[in-house]
C-alpha cells in the first residue's frame, strides 16, 4: 500500500505525489477543488461552500455537477496510490484528512511553531520551513477563493521570513541578508518590518545613506498609497540610523499594527541586557493624525470618566466613517490615565487579502505586546485567554481592538476584573456584546467636514467656500471620501476646488475619482460587501436599482422577489453591517456613495433581464399599492382611475384612509422618481395619483409626474393620454397663478381629446378653461365652458364630474352678480357630492356656498358653511382649499366687526398660500391685510 506515502502540496502549484513521483495529473479546475479541501483539511465542507469558493456569488448552472465531477477525479487520482480513503463523504459535505507529514502546509505550520525556541535550532528550523515553498501558494489556480487564500498564506510566509531575519541579525549575519531583504521588500513594498530590517542590515554594514534611502522610499509609498505614517519601531530605527549610532533593541511594527512574528529586533550582544535595553512600557498606539477634525461629542463620550471596573466602548459605523481615527485619537488623549500600557491590534475583519484574526492569534500578539516571553504563551486559545486575563489583573491598560468582525472574535480578548479600558471598532453593530457602550458614528456635520478639508488643502479651500461645500456634498460628508478628495487636490496645485467639484459631479466616475492606488471609497465598500452572505449581497445589489430616496420592506421584497418577512430580516442585517441606514422607522436608506456602489454592482453583476424583472416587480407593487390607497381616500372618483393589473408581489396593507395617506406621503418622491422607467406605467400612475397630488398641493411633484406622463403619451402616440396629461398640468399651473400657461394647456388638451373622441377628457379640459376664465375675469366665457362640460358629464353619466362642474358654474354666476342662482348651483353640487361620497367636493361646495351667502348678506350662515368646509379640508388634509376658506372666514369677520380676528385668519391664510404657491389666495390675503393694516409699521410687504 502506498497510502501512507502520499504527499500533498499547496505551497506552490497544487500537487499530489507518492513515493516521490507525481500522481496522474488533475485538470486545473480539479486541482482548485483539491487545493481548497487541503486548505481546510479536517473540516467538513458543504457543496454550497465549495461552489462559492470556486465561483463566488455567480456560479454556473452546472456548478453542483462540476463539484461531483471534481471529487470523482480526485478519488480516481488518489486510488492510484491506494489513498482514495483520504477524501471522505459526510452527511454535511466532504473533507480530506491527510496524516501528519502528508501536507506541506501542515508541516510548515509545525516547523514555524517549533522555531519559537532557542535561536540556534530555530534558524535551521525556519530555513527548513521556508524551503517547503516552491512558489506562490496555489500557483496557477484561478478559483474565486485563490487570491485571498494566497495572500493569507503569503503573509504567514513573510512572518516566518521576518522571524528568521530577526534571528540572523541577532547573530550578526547582516551582510548576507541584504540581497534577500531587498528582493522581499521589492515584492512587498509596504511591509514595514521588512523595510526596518533592511535598514538595520544596511546600517550595520556601514551603508547609512542606502539605509536612509530605503526609509524615505517606504515613507513615500506608505503616505501615497495608504495615507499613513510609519509605526514607532520604524521611527526609532530611522532615528538611530540618522544619528549614526549602534542600533538598539527596537520593535518594528507596521503603521497598521500587523501581528509581528517576534516582539523585538536585537543586535548581537553578550550577557543580559542592561537598563538601557530593557523592555519599555507597552506603547503600541498608531500615529494620531494631525488633521483630525470634529467628533467632539464622541470624543467627550469616550474620554469621560470610567464608570465601571472594565469599560468597553464599541465604535461602529460604515466603511470610511472614521472609526479607527476616532479610536486612536481618543486613545492618545486617554493614554496618561493608563500607565501600564496602551495596546493596539488590527483584527483584520475588513482588510484586503487577509482573513480575520482568530482569537488565539490575537491573544498571542497582545501577550507579546505586554512583554510575555514566547515560551510562556500556551498553545490553546482557552489557556491563552486565561493567561491574558491574569496578566491584566491589577494593571491599568488601554486596549484598542480595531476592525473587529463580531462579538465572538472579541469576547476572549476582553480583560477580566481590572481597571482597563477597551475601545473596539467594527463595521458591525455588536449588539450581542454584553456590557458594551455603543458609539455609532454618522457622517461629518458640515462645519467638521469643512475643517477636515481645509486642514488638508489649506488656503485654496478658504478662497472657494461654495465649491468646498459642493465637494463635501458630493463626498456625502464621508470622512474617507473627504480626505481622499482633499489629498488629491493638495497634490495638484494647478487645480481649483471648483474643478474638483466638476469632476465629482459625474456619478458614473465619482467612485473612481475618490480612489488613490489601492485605497479608496469603493475598495473600502468592497471589503464590507464581501463579508455579506450571498443572499445579503444580492439584496444589496438589487436595492441599487431602486430609483427612490429610501425604501420600505414591501418594496424591497418586490425588487428581490422574496417574502416580506425574509426581506425585512435581510434589511436589518444590512443595517447592522452599516450597508444601510435608517432615518425613520421601517424605512431604509443608502449613504449616497453606497447607493452608487450598489448601482454599479447591479450593473456589473446582475444580468440585464434580471434587473428588468426586478424593476417590473417594483413598479407593479407601487402601482397596486397606490391604487389601493386612492380607492380608500377617493372612492367617489374610482371610475376615473385606470383599472390596473394587480401585482403578484404583496402590496403594503393600507387598511384605512389614514394609513393610505401616510403611505402616499412617505412614498411620493419614490413614485415620481420611478415613473419614467416604463411608458405605460407613467401614464397609469399619473392618472391614479391626480386627486391626491392636487388636493394636498404637491405641485412640484405633480408637475414632474405629469410632464413625464405627457412625454410617455406622445412617445406612445396616445392622444387621449396626452389630453389627460395636458389637463393635469393645466390645473397645477392654474392654482399657481400662471393663467396663460394653464389656458394653453387646457386648449391643447381639448383639441387632443376631441381628436381622440374622449368625452370625459374634453369635459375636464372645458372645466379647466372655465376656471381660467373666472380667474381672468371673463365670467361669461367661464359660464359657457362649464355649461358645455356639464352636458358632456351628464351624457356619459359621470356624477363626480357633474358635481364639480355644478360648483364651478355656481362660481361663474356669483362673479356675474347672480347670487341666488349661484347659491342654488352650489347646493346642487353639495347634495350630489354627499350622495356620491365625495368629501372633497362637499368641502368645495360648502366653501363656495358660503361665498354666495355672503354676497346675499347672510353672514352667519356663510360663516357656518366656511367653518364646515375648513373642518373637512383639515380633516382630510386637503390643503388646497384651506387657504381659501381661511380668507373667506377672515372677510366675514371683518364685515361682522372683528378686525383682529380677520387679521389673524388672513395672516394664517397668507402663510399657507405662500407655502403652497397658491398665487390667487396669496394675493387675496395680502390685499385684505393691506386694507386692514394701513400703516407702514404694520403693513404686510408685497
Amino acid at each position: 500500500m502506498l497510502g501512507g506515502n502520499v504527499r500533498f502540496a499547496i505551497l506552490g502549484a497544487v500537487e499530489v505525489s507518492a513515493e516521490g513521483r507525481e500522481l496522474p495529473s488533475l485538470a486545473p479546475r480539479h486541482r482548485a477543488f483539491l487545493g481548497y479541501l487541503l486548505l481546510h483539511s479536517g473540516t467538513v465542507l458543504s457543496v454550497e461552500r465549495l461552489i462559492e469558493a470556486m465561483w463566488g456569488p455567480t456560479p454556473p448552472d452546472t456548478a453542483r455537477a462540476q463539484v461531483h465531477a471534481a471529487l470523482t477525479a480526485m478519488r480516481r487520482t488518489l486510488r492510484a496510490a491506494d489513498a482514495a480513503h483520504l477524501v471522505q463523504t459526510r452527511s454535511a459535505g466532504y473533507l480530506i484528512t491527510p496524516a501528519a507529514g502528508q501536507l506541506d502546509l501542515q508541516e510548515f505550520a509545525t516547523l514555524v511553531a517549533e522555531a519559537q525556541s532557542e535561536p540556534a535550532p530555530a534558524v535551521q528550523t525556519l530555513r527548513q520551513a521556508l524551503a517547503l515553498w516552491r512558489g506562490p501558494a496555489f500557483a496557477g489556480v484561478q478559483a474565486h477563493f485563490a487570491e485571498s487564500a494566497r495572500a493569507r498564506l503569503e503573509d504567514r510566509r513573510l512572518a516566518a521570513v521576518e522571524r528568521l531575519v530577526e534571528l540572523e541579525l541577532a547573530a550578526g549575519r547582516h551582510a548576507e541578508l541584504i540581497d534577500q531583504l531587498a528582493a522581499e521588500l521589492a515584492a512587498h513594498p509596504l511591509r514595514e518590518r521588512l523595510a526596518g530590517q533592511l535598514m538595520l542590515a544596511l546600517h550595520r554594514a556601514g551603508r547609512q545613506a542606502d539605509a536612509l534611502a530605503v526609509g524615505r522610499d517606504y515613507r513615500r509609498r506608505l503616505a501615497d498609497e495608504q495615507g499613513l505614517d510609519p509605526g514607532h519601531g520604524f521611527l526609532a530605527i530611522e532615528e538611530t540610523v540618522l544619528r549614526g549610532e549602534p542600533p538598539a533593541a527596537t520593535p518594528i511594527r507596521s503603521a497598521r499594527a500587523e501581528p509581528p512574528a517576534a516582539a523585538l529586533i536585537r543586535p548581537a550582544q553578550a550577557g543580559p541586557p542592561d537598563a538601557a535595553t530593557a523592555r519599555p512600557v507597552a506603547a503600541f498606539l498608531p500615529y494620531d493624525v494631525a488633521d483630525f477634525a470634529g467628533r467632539s461629542v464622541q470624543v467627550e463620550e469616550l474620554c469621560g470618566p470610567a464608570s465601571q471596573t472594565v469599560t468597553i466602548s464599541v465604535i461602529d459605523g460604515m466603511a470610511g466613517i472614521g472609526k479607527t481615527a476616532l479610536a486612536v485619537h481618543a486613545a492618545h488623549r486617554l493614554a496618561g490615565r493608563y500607565p501600564d500600557g496602551q495596546l493596539f491590534i488590527d483584527l483584520h475583519a475588513h482588510t484586503a487579502g487577509q482573513r480575520p484574526l482568530e482569537p488565539a492569534e490575537a491573544l498571542e500578539v497582545l501577550l507579546r505586546q505586554l512583554g510575555v516571553a514566547t515560551e510562556r504563551i500556551p498553545a490553546s486559545m482557552t489557556e491563552r485567554a486565561a493567561l491574558w486575563r491574569a496578566e491584566l489583573a491589577g494593571r491599568r491598560v488601554l486596549l484598542v481592538l480595531d476592525n473587529a468582525a463580531d462579538a465572538a472574535q472579541i469576547r476572549p480578548l476582553l480583560p477580566g476584573a481590572s481597571n482597563s479600558l477597551v475601545l473596539i471598532t467594527s463595521r458591525q453593530r455588536l449588539t450581542d456584546l454584553d456590557g458594551a457602550r455603543a458609539v455609532s458614528m454618522d457622517v461629518l456635520p458640515l462645519p467638521d467636514a469643512v475643517a477636515l478639508f481645509t486642514g488638508i488643502v489649506g488656503e485654496r479651500a478658504v478662497a472657494e467656500s461654495e465649491a468646498v461645500a459642493e465637494v463635501l456634498l458630493l463626498c456625502g460628508f464621508l470622512p474617507l471620501a473627504v480626505r481622499i478628495a482633499a489629498t488629491r487636490l493638495r497634490h495638484r496645485p494647478r487645480w481649483s476646488v471648483a474643478h474638483l467639484a466638476e469632476r465629482l459631479r459625474d456619478e458614473r466616475r465619482r467612485l473612481t475619482e475618490l480612489a488613490r492606488s489601492e485605497r479608496g471609497v469603493a475598495a473600502a465598500f468592497t471589503l464590507s460587501y464581501r463579508q455579506l452572505t450571498v443572499e445579503q449581497q444580492q439584496v444589496f445589489r438589487l436595492l441599487g436599482l431602486h430609483p427612490g430616496r429610501d425604501i420600505e420592506p414591501h418594496a424591497a421584497a418586490a425588487l428581490a422577489d422574496l417574502p416580506v418577512e425574509r426581506t425585512e430580516d435581510l434589511l436589518e442585517d444590512l443595517l447592522d453591517a452599516h450597508m444601510l441606514q435608517q432615518r425613520a422607522f421601517g424605512r431604509y436608506v443608502f449613504h449616497d456613495l453606497l447607493r452608487q456602489y450598489a448601482a454599479q454592482l447591479a450593473a456589473e453583476q446582475e444580468p440585464p433581464q434580471a434587473g428588468e424583472a426586478a424593476m417590473t416587480r417594483l413598479l407593479g407593487h407601487q402601482l397596486t399599492t397606490a391604487s389601493d390607497a386612492m380607492d380608500l381616500l377617493y372612492p367617489d372618483s374610482a371610475h376615473r382611475r385606470p383599472r390596473i393589473e394587480r401585482s403578484a408581489c404583496p402590496p403594503v396593507p393600507v387598511h384605512d384612509a389614514p394609513r393610505a395617506l401616510a403611505w402616499l406621503e412617505a412614498e411620493r418622491a419614490n413614485l415620481v422618481l420611478a415613473a419614467d422607467r416604463d411608458l405605460t406605467h407613467t401614464g397609469l400612475l399619473a392618472t391614479t395619483l391626480f386627486r391626491y397630488l392636487y388636493d394636498h398641493a404637491h405641485h412640484d411633484d405633480a408637475l414632474a409626474l405629469y410632464g413625464k406622463a405627457l412625454h410617455a403619451a406622445r412617445c406612445r402616440e396616445d392622444l387621449a393620454g396626452e389630453g389627460r396629461a395636458l389637463t393635469d398640468l393645466g390645473w397645477v399651473h392654474q392654482v399657481q397663478g400662471s393663467h396663460d400657461v394653464a389656458r394653453e394647456h387646457f386648449d391643447r388638451a381639448l383639441a387632443a381629446c376631441g381628436t381622440a373622441e374622449d368625452l370625459r377628457g374634453q369635459a375636464r379640459a372645458l372645466v379647466g378653461l372655465g376656471r381660467v376664465g373666472t380667474d381672468e375675469g371673463d365670467h361669461e366665457r367661464a359660464k359657457e365652458a362649464n355649461l358645455r362640460a356639464l352636458e358632456l358629464f351628464r351624457d356619459i353619466g359621470d356624477r363626480f364630474g357633474e358635481a364639480v362642474t355644478l360648483d364651478y358654474l355656481g362660481i361663474a354666476h356669483e362673479r356675474l352678480g347672480q347670487y341666488a342662482q349661484a347659491a342654488d348651483l352650489h347646493r346642487q353640487a353639495l347634495e350630489l357630492s354627499r350622495e356620491i361620497g365625495s368629501r372633497g367636493g362637499e368641502a368645495d361646495a360648502l366653501d363656495n356656498l358660503g361665498v354666495a351667502c355672503t354676497r346675499l348678506g347672510r353672514h352667519a350662515e356663510a360663516r357656518d358653511h366656511h367653518e364646515q368646509a375648513l373642518e373637512l379640508y383639515r380633516h382630510f388634509g386637503y390643503r388646497r382649499g384651506e387657504a381659501k376658506a381661511l380668507n373667506s372666514l377672515a372677510e366675514i369677520a371683518a364685515t361682522m366687526g372683528d378686525p383682529g380676528k380677520a387679521v389673524h385668519l388672513h395672516t394664517t391664510a397668507l402663510d399657507l398660500a405662500v407655502e403652497l404657491s397658491n398665487r390667487s389666495e396669496e394675493r387675496r390675503a395680502r390685499e385684505a391685510l393691506a386694507r386692514l393694516l394701513p400703516t407702514p409699521e404694520t403693513c404686510v410687504p408685497f
